[in-house]
């Protein structure tokens, strides 16, 4: 049964005292929730991990990185490796976010790359995609979401897939005055899974969690979260906020 799934991506946000705060807030929080098969996870930046990871101890909150680099280890000047991250206690990344493809030019190819890196070392995965305004207007979005997966994620066994979380990115839909709604996020999600089971199994499909990352507040989070196929959001400013972060828990 795949479980549901909010997470917070914190991105270039929080110096060490903001991280404790605002961890320690959502940490109460969630102590008092009555979660049902439900994960919280915190991605705070790379500084702050190990801080994260034992402010939350003990806890239900789980901590991931925003990235990694696919090399173990050499000369790459300011990239974090996932023997890094797993000796400050984090074994969980975020690759493909909408960000590094748009400002670090992280194409499919690089992509599968660090997939097939995070995976050999172990590391649990959430992989976003998803497409710009232009893609929906001239109605290709389902054409590049499909190559997006297919070309990150198809080469892999599907025992690979007990590790991957899906997180799709409706970029036209995020900071642009554009609204996306419930039901252009279930066709997508029921289209994703669809795609998932054809290369697959139905059930590799249905055990997949597949999360929302369109700008999610905790006003439009009930009604999106009770799409069949939508298990949750990757949240990011309203991740920033401790009653915005809970809320959106709640809702699901």
């Amino acid at each position: 049964m795949r479980k549901n799934i909010v997470a917070g991506n914190w991105k270039m946000n929080n110096d060490t005292k903001e991280t404790k705060l605002l961890l320690k807030e959502i940490r109460k929080g969630v102590k008092k929730a009555a979660l049902k098969n439900t994960k919280v996870i915190v991605a705070p930046s790379f500084v702050n991990l190990n801080t994260a990871v034992k402010v939350l101890g003990n806890s239900k909150i789980k901590v991931a990185a925003q990235n990694m680099n696919a090399a173990k280890n050499g000369a790459f000047t300011g990239e974090i490796s996932a023997d890094m991250l797993k000796s400050a206690g984090v074994k969980t990344v975020i690759l493909g976010h909408s960000e590094r493809r748009a400002y670090f030019g992280e194409t499919d190819a690089i992509l599968k790359e660090k997939v097939d890196s995070a995976l050999e070392q172990k590391m649990k995965l959430i992989f976003c995609f998803g497409e710009e305004l232009n893609d929906r207007k001239e109605n290709k979005h389902f054409e590049l979401v499909e190559s997006q997966i297919k070309n990150a994620l198809f080469h892999l066994p599907e025992t690979s897939w007990k590790k991957i979380v899906l997180a799709y990115e409706p970029v036209w839909a995020i900071g642009t005055g554009e609204t996306a709604s419930p039901e252009q996020a279930q066709e997508m999600h029921a289209f994703i899974r669809k795609t998932v089971a054809d290369k697959y199994t139905a059930e590799i499909a249905d055990n997949v969690s597949i999360l929302y990352g369109g700008s999610v507040k905790p006003t439009n989070a009930k009604e999106i979260f009770s799409k069949p196929d939508v298990d949750g959001g990757l949240i990011g400013g309203a991740a920033l906020k401790a009653a915005d972060f809970l809320a959106i828990i709640a809702a699901i």
